[in-house]
């Protein structure tokens, strides 16, 4: 945990100096919502309908912007190699690097959340606390697939398009259990009828994550 911690406060330190990975999901989920806000009409129903999707649309577009910088400052630095180096197991950079771009993500989507509340002029207090767990748990396996594959897609001379490319088609059963799980939320009905979405959120975060741990030696490799 001690060297897990280590790289966590590195990736933090670089953030605040830089504000890359935040800046560009808070722009780019903002703008989503302001966008969405004056193509459909606001009413109740229709934001509890198109309002899950609009969400994770911005989570989800705006995460991969944020994905796409992972180890560009350790890339552009020449810091990989010698992160590749350490004397430690390859998975706990994996950890690391998943646990700080999670860390990022969830502080952007605590910031939107409120704002989208505000737009679709919506009363949701009291689903809040379901609504955020559900958030963490499609975030967690949303950059724990992203961490990897933006880890493969590092070398390549088209690493934005690369990204989306391989991390969307793996990730689609975590985004639509994520809308439902959502939308079940937002309606009133609360965790309980999203139980199923939930296992699936749950499944799909513990294979992903175990999966990217053991085999993400062999992707600093390559």
């Amino acid at each position: 945990m001690s060297k897990i911690q280590t790289l966590v406060a590195k990736d933090l330190l670089t953030e605040r100096r830089t504000k890359e990975f935040f800046s560009a999901t808070l722009i780019f989920s903002i703008l989503v919502l302001v966008i969405f806000n004056f193509a459909i009409d606001t009413g109740r129903e229709m934001a509890l309908a198109v309002g899950p999707g609009v969400l994770w649309v911005a989570f989800s577009f705006s995460g991969t912007l944020g994905l796409n910088r992972a180890f560009a400052p350790e890339n552009e630095n020449g810091n990989l190699q010698a992160l590749a180096m350490l004397p430690i197991d390859k998975g706990l950079i994996y950890i690391s690097k998943m646990l700080s771009a999670s860390m990022f993500m969830m502080l952007t989507e605590l910031l939107i959340i409120p704002l989208f509340i505000l737009f679709f002029n919506l009363s949701l207090w009291e689903e809040i606390p379901g609504l955020i767990l559900v958030c963490v748990l499609g975030t967690l396996g949303f950059v724990g697939a992203g961490t990897t594959f933006s880890a493969v897609a590092l070398n390549t001379k088209m690493r934005e398009v690369i990204l989306p490319l391989l991390l969307f088609p793996v990730t689609i059963p975590i985004l639509i259990a994520s809308v439902e799980a959502t939308g079940t939320v937002l309606r009133g009905e609360g965790l309980t009828a999203a139980y199923d979405w939930m296992k699936i959120l749950i499944a799909f975060d513990v294979i992903i994550v175990i999966s990217s741990f053991l085999t993400f030696e062999y992707v600093l490799e390559e």
